[in-house]
């Protein structure tokens, strides 16, 4: 019970969950066995999750100890009917509970009775499941406000402890019944496990998990620092920079994106995700999301966008035209001074071929880039547009068709020759994008 020390409780409280079994008990016998040298004010909470007739019994079996041992005894009655998901409704209720009562008493901590073998049938339970190091974890020895202080105890040592002070418990029927997949690990494979071993492998399952937990600890904050590295402002990840981290910090990193969309990543989801961004593609990783990892930026986007509505073309004649391109926001004008700072501006050169055509971009779009001239998608890539907004970027044509002007993408060299005219553009809202030539 030195956890206690070690997890920073000595003279400060805790609030033991007794539920009335073996592991249970023995955590509330060995705490009381410890308060005084530690000054540690204990407290038990027992929970009736109102599921079994034998409960009340036991609630007060544990109220009977705790007036023995001079602890106060709290009990919580919840009220849950049996059927699909029983066990983790009542588990999440059950910490509901404790930590209310924790709450309302002003304590430090909650303590569970998790032990090593808990924590062992939780690996294999997770393994079974193609877990990642993260999983392997298991149970943590402390986490907020909860605190596992016989987690390095295997089950087979607390009954032996109880016996030994001749200390009673009882038995819940649950913890028999095969149709849940623990009770299976329990009484089937950790059983043949340690008898093709030849010895208990519980603590050494335990100790496993406790050594990931280290392993994890420390990949975590190197991620958290990668994560940093290649996010950008508006929230996509750098393409390069996430390809030249090491295998397990992308795959953190790629989580925490998924994470960051309310996406609950299994292994296989990962997966998808970094071969998504190897190859410079794009993966499904939710019912209505895909992880696109083109134009050097990965995020996560809508799977079923809503195709744009055709824009209507506007077209300016010469000074003093203007409007507002629809569907996109963009408003354009004609103008015989530069534009004021903040807004986008073109100088018009003087042999420019009226008029001027403002749409968003069709096939076979080009751009003229000096004597030379691009595919507009082309040049869309190399300035990592995302591929989502490609289609509601306002695009500048000339009278024989040729895009003159990407606003607030990319603007053509300045030429000597210019008319005094300036075509302004105001988006919605500021650009996220640069200005390069090309």
């Amino acid at each position: 019970m030195d956890t206690y020390a070690r997890l920073g409780l000595e003279g400060r409280s805790v609030l033991c969950a007794v539920s009335g079994g073996a592991d249970s008990v023995a955590l509330l016998v060995g705490t009381a066995s410890v308060r005084e040298r530690l000054r540690l004010r204990v407290e038990v909470c027992t929970v009736d999750h109102g599921v079994r007739p034998e409960s009340r019994a036991e609630a007060r079996a544990v109220g009977s100890l705790c007036e023995q041992l001079g602890v106060p005894c709290h009990v919580r009655t919840l009220t849950l009917a049996r059927g699909p998901g029983l066990e983790a409704r009542a588990r999440q209720a059950r910490y509901e509970a404790l930590e209310a009562v924790r709450r309302e008493r002003g304590l430090s901590a909650v303590a569970t009775a998790h032990s090593a073998s808990d924590q062992a049938e939780t690996l294999l339970m997770r393994l079974a499941r193609g877990t990642s190091t993260r999983g392997a974890v298991g149970i943590h020895e402390a986490r907020g406000a909860l605190v596992r202080p016989v987690l390095s105890l295997t089950r087979a040592e607390l009954v032996a402890s109880l016996k030994e002070q001749g200390v009673g418990y009882v038995t819940d029927e649950m913890n028999d019944d095969p149709a849940f997949l623990r009770v299976r690990v329990r009484h089937d494979v950790l059983p043949a496990l340690s008898s093709a071993a030849g010895f208990q492998v519980d603590a050494r399952l335990a100790s496993y998990a406790r050594l990931a937990a280290e392993d994890d600890a420390l990949l975590s904050d190197l991620a958290d620092a990668a994560w940093e590295r290649v996010r950008l402002p508006d929230g996509a990840l750098d393409a390069v920079a996430v390809r030249a981290l090491e295998v397990p910090l992308r795959r953190r990193v790629l989580a925490r994106l998924l994470a960051a969309h309310d996406v609950v990543a299994d292994a296989a989801m990962v997966e998808r995700a970094l071969r998504a961004v190897a190859q410079g593609g794009s993966a499904t990783v939710g019912r209505a999301l895909r992880l696109r990892a083109t134009g050097g930026r990965v995020r996560c986007v809508a799977s079923s966008e809503v195709e744009a509505p055709p824009v209507r073309a506007m077209v300016l004649t010469g000074e003093g035209a203007c409007g507002v391109l629809e569907g996109t926001g963009w408003r354009f004008s004609v103008e015989s001074r530069e534009p004021p700072p903040g807004m986008h501006g073109l100088a018009l050169a003087r042999d420019v071929l009226w008029p001027l055509t403002v749409r968003t971009r069709r096939p076979g779009d080009r751009v003229r880039a000096g004597e030379k001239q691009r595919r507009l998608q082309d040049v869309l890539v190399d300035l990592r547009v995302p591929a989502e907004s490609r289609d509601s970027r306002p695009v500048v044509l000339d009278a024989e068709g040729t895009v003159v002007w990407l606003p607030g993408l990319w603007t053509p060299p300045s030429r000597a020759e210019v008319s005094g005219h300036y075509l302004w553009a105001a988006p919605v809202g500021p650009s996220n994008h640069q200005d390069p030539s090309l």
